[in-house]
């Protein structure tokens, strides 16, 4: 009996031992990853049985002999065909810009009162909150790129108000790269890859940059320190026009919204980026992801730059203008509320890529931009959507406004109830939704005319006062891999146009250049070695 007593001990002792080395494994597990690296671990454990019975997508039960395809006519087995024809078609097409991104919700809630500029309901009444949903994104970079290249970045906020969607779409510079409307293909052109290398091109860039000197502005503020920030959290973000808003007395003010991070502006020198690059192209999107799952929610200031309808017409430049700041002494800033990002979405193609954001979304209140870059940047917007989407972009769970009555029919899915049996015509006598009547609505009318005249004094003011001179450094050590690739004439109208814009910046670059271009080429690596091509005399 002691003998057998002592195997049994022997036994819980060999069980506890075991369950403690797996305790521990699990802890050290746990401990040494992230929750974007665990999220199918924390699955499991919020599920510990199947979710349920595998079927097809039409609800037919698979059977389990039916998931396996070996030894079987697999051309009569539905769910191997529904699964197949399914896979050949998930993909949709990728966005022209911002494609590579992320996604997550959370709310807006008003801290002060700015009833005086704006009727806006989104906008009024302390305390309040509206729930958003908030895409970053790289602008240049494909589905599965690099999070830290040196590009512009996107912000893009829809709020779900009472008086519909409000789509507040900024970028992580204050200002853009071109005013002309025609311009904008040719600059996307010119910064996405070569058409017969599919490479990013430097001497395309540089030839246009050069050619569109109103453009060097913003690429200025792509090669400082704001050219990489360290994640979508330590971003500001700027809407880039010049909004109309209006109160309920009819009463306009001109604005520029800025959403500034609690976090702190964060930005990452070139080394770093490229040593973080090597372990992880999703850097940016893991961060977010991690912050939240975290409870460590994120969090932006959204203010606005004020002027009035007088100050306008007082000033001495083109506050319309998106390739330039506005004048520090023209305009005063006011604080809106606070933008928080609270969940992760829990499917990403659902929410990131189903997403579908127009500038042109505005709301009672804020009548929106003049400028005609914005009156392109509206209708571009929705036809991007509907090829990505469908006419029906709207329809699709979350881009739908809390309210929406419409004379829109049919179409491709989804129509949701497609205004069930409702009049399809405007006017009708049958009562179908009409429109209502705005008594607040400015009746000044304002129009705003673009100049191509080329303005340097912007990219000059960023040089001499937005740059420390360590940034100054590292904007100039930033631009040195830029040139040394393109060919010697590109070179001198770069050169040329940084000299017009700052004799200093100029010179010191075109010493810096000349020292890279003395350096022997970097060794290739040993998969790139072929023989050297003759050069035609």
């Amino acid at each position: 009996m002691k003998s057998m007593e002592a195997y049994i001990c022997y036994f819980f002792i060999l069980v506890i031992k075991y369950v403690q080395c797996h305790d521990n494994e699990l802890y050290e597990y746990l401990n040494r990853t992230d929750r974007s690296t665990c999220q199918l671990y924390e699955f499991k454990e919020d599920h510990p049985k199947p979710i349920g019975i595998l079927t097809t997508s039409s609800g037919k039960l698979v059977e389990i002999r039916e998931s396996i395809g070996l030894n079987s006519d697999v051309f009569s087995n539905q769910y191997n065909i529904d699964l197949m024809t399914h896979t050949n078609a998930e993909r949709i097409p990728e966005r022209l810009v911002h494609a590579k991104g992320t996604a997550a919700f959370g709310y807006f809630e008003v801290t002060n009162d700015v009833s005086q500029y704006t009727k806006a309901e989104v906008f009024n009444g302390i305390g309040k909150k509206t729930p958003v949903v908030v895409r970053f994104s790289t602008v240049v970079q494909n589905l599965g790129g690099n999070d830290l290249a040196r590009e512009i970045k996107g912000m893009a906020v829809k709020f779900f108000t009472k008086e519909g969607n409000l789509d507040l779409v900024s970028l992580s510079f204050p200002v853009f790269f071109h005013r002309d409307p025609i311009d904008f293909p040719y600059f996307i052109h010119a910064l996405k890859r070569n058409p017969k290398t599919n490479l990013f091109d430097f001497s395309a860039r540089w030839d246009f940059i050069t050619k569109k000197p109103e453009n060097l502005h913003g690429l200025l503020w792509m090669l400082s320190d704001y050219g990489i920030p360290n994640g979508y959290r330590k971003m500001d973000a700027f809407p880039i026009h010049t909004f109309q808003i209006n109160n309920k007395h009819g009463g306009s003010y001109f604005v520029k919204f800025n959403f500034r991070t609690e976090q702190g502006v964060e930005n990452l020198p070139s080394s770093a980026a490229e040593a973080i690059t090597a372990r992880d192209l999703d850097y940016y999107t893991r961060d977010l992801y991690n912050a939240i799952e975290n409870k460590n929610y994120p969090a932006w200031t959204l203010e606005m730059d004020i002027m009035s309808f007088d100050d306008i017409k007082k000033i001495d430049y083109n506050p319309f203008e998106v390739t330039r700041l506005w004048k520090k002494g023209t305009y005063y800033t006011v604080p809106i509320g606070r933008l928080v990002l609270d969940r992760n979405p829990d499917n990403f193609f659902r929410v990131s890529e189903m997403s579908a954001f127009n500038p042109g979304n505005l709301v009672p209140g804020i009548p929106g931009p003049l400028d005609n870059l914005f009156k392109s940047r509206r209708s571009a917007y929705r036809d991007a959507q509907i090829y990505r989407l469908g006419v029906n972009h709207n329809r699709i769970e979350v881009n739908t406004p809390l309210y929406s009555k419409v004379y829109n029919r049919d179409g491709k899915p989804p129509v949701r109830d497609n205004m069930m049996d409702a009049p399809n015509y405007y006017p009708n006598s049958f009562n179908g939704p009409v429109p209502y009547v705005d008594p607040s609505r400015p009746k000044e009318r304002f129009t705003v005319f673009d100049v191509n005249a080329v303005d340097l004094d912007q990219p000059e003011y960023f040089i001499k006062h937005y740059l420390r001179s360590d940034q100054r450094e590292r904007l100039i050590n930033n631009t040195i891999p830029t040139l040394v690739p393109i060919a010697p004439y590109l070179q001198r109208r770069a050169i040329r146009l940084l000299t017009l814009t700052d004799p200093s910046l100029g010179r010191e670059i075109s010493e810096k250049l000349q020292e890279a271009l003395k350096q022997p080429p970097p060794h290739p690596l040993p998969v790139l070695i072929e023989p050297k091509r003759k050069i035609k005399s």
